[in-house]
């Protein structure tokens, strides 16, 4: 087959586009002057021990000091924000996912949060300098503590501003979002989670509808109100075969079991970075229940979820390649920010099945997450897949993962015994 060329505007587009590299050397010369900055606290420091020492440091000239060393550091502390919160949003994605020492306030930065993260530091370096001020009020002029303190207003008013504005441009999306999504409902068309739920048979759980709020309540009651109902909403959605929070996951149960990471994929990140879960282990051992309560924390966080397991999965994709709509199946779940593919390894798939798990897989990389529990690592998923497609599925898979493996008993099992037992006391 011959590649068609793309069109000259998409050049275009792609050169324009590759000219954000021009910023990256903005940031490092930025990273310079956290050099200077470095520098400037420690000479301010000596200069400050010195005269301490020799006792030539009244309590002014300490406050006064100390105030000037808070204020470099909230200084390196905005070009920090600046240099790596910019380059993330504006060249290139950081792929720190996994580190340590991630902040974080990366994984939620975006234009608009820095600029309100921008703002808001700067009152605070405003609050420092304000404070030096009228600390050192004898050797300061009325009129530059009376400006000093309009400038300091300013700012203030100025961050109290785009704050404001920054939440009604996110309430705008989110209503756009909501009524995008109310005319998908009505409208004739499938809506791409409606095989997931009819198969599950999720519908309102008993006593699950929210009551409705009370006309008389005010704007943040309805606020507290809206953000249930949607996240009630996305859970039904989702298809859940139950609901199983993670903070009532028995850690204590596993053999083998790593917490922290656990914890750490509770905050979410690696739904906003687009990568993958994958959970292994015998059965019993609580991967199902561990996949449910990140998804379930997802819907509550803001993002659409879908649940099923591999076998659904395979045959969703099946029906929708027999009807001539493969393509547009895959095209619909970009929406959906979090798929969870359950019980891979419990039913052996044929040739057809694996390539169309295969294609999902490959679509979702780098597009959107996935949550894979299995019973089996990937290096042995050739003994449930059939075909020639399986060293790539598992490759795209891993390459953005985090692998939790989880050794023990079946916990049913271990309860049906612990039940006998007492039964036979």
């Amino acid at each position: 087959m011959t590649r068609t060329p793309p069109p000259p505007t998409a050049t275009l587009g792609y050169a324009l586009f590759a000219t954000r590299w021009l910023q990256a050397p903005l940031y490092f010369g930025l990273v310079a002057v956290q050099g200077v900055y470095v520098y400037k606290f420690f000479n301010e420091l000596w200069t400050l021990i010195v005269r301490c020492v020799a006792g030539r440091a009244d309590e002014t000239y300490v406050m006064l000091a100390v105030l000037k060393l808070v204020d470099v550091v909230m200084i390196a502390n905005l070009l920090i924000m600046v240099i790596v919160g910019g380059y993330e949003t504006f060249v290139s994605r950081i792929d720190l996912q996994g580190h340590r020492d991630q902040p974080e306030w990366l994984s939620h930065v975006n234009p608009n949060v820095l600029k309100v993260k921008l703002a808001t530091a700067i009152v605070g370096i405003s609050s420092v300098h304000l404070l030096q001020m009228f600390v050192d009020v004898d050797h300061t002029s009325h009129h530059s503590l009376l400006w000093g303190t309009v400038i300091h207003m300013a700012f203030i008013v100025s961050a109290a501003i785009l704050a404001y504005m920054s939440g009604e441009m996110v309430a705008r999306v989110e209503h756009h979002t909501k009524d995008h999504h109310a005319r998908e409902q009505h409208s004739g068309d499938r809506h791409p989670e409606e095989p997931a739920r009819s198969r599950h048979g999720a519908g309102p759980e008993p006593g699950g509808e929210p009551l409705p709020v009370p006309a008389q309540a005010g704007p943040p009651a309805r606020e507290a109100y809206d953000r249930e109902a949607h996240a009630e909403d996305r859970i039904r959605a989702a298809g859940f075969p139950a609901r199983k929070q993670l903070e009532d996951f028995d850690t204590e149960y596993p053999r083998a079991f790593d917490r922290d990471t656990v914890a750490r994929l509770g905050k979410l990140d690696f739904v906003a970075a687009r990568r993958n879960v994958l959970f292994t282990g015998g059965p019993g051992t609580g991967k199902t229940h561990l996949a449910i309560g990140l998804g379930l924390r997802a819907c509550q966080a803001g993002h659409r979820v879908l649940f099923a397991t591999a076998a659904e999965w395979a045959a969703r994709l099946a029906d929708a390649e027999a009807a001539g709509r493969l393509t547009e199946e895959l095209a619909g779940l970009d929406d959906v920010p979090l798929l969870i593919v359950d019980e891979v390894g419990y039913v052996p798939f044929d040739t057809d099945a694996t390539r169309l798990l295969f294609r999902l897989v490959a679509h979702r990389y780098e597009r959107g997450s996935l949550i894979v529990t299995s019973d089996r690592p990937l290096e042995r998923w050739h003994e449930v897949f059939d075909g020639p497609a399986v060293p790539a599925m598992a490759d795209r898979l891993a390459h953005h993962a985090e692998t939790v493996r989880l050794e023990g008993d079946s916990y049913r099992r271990r309860r049906t015994t612990s039940a006998w037992a007492e039964r036979s006391c």
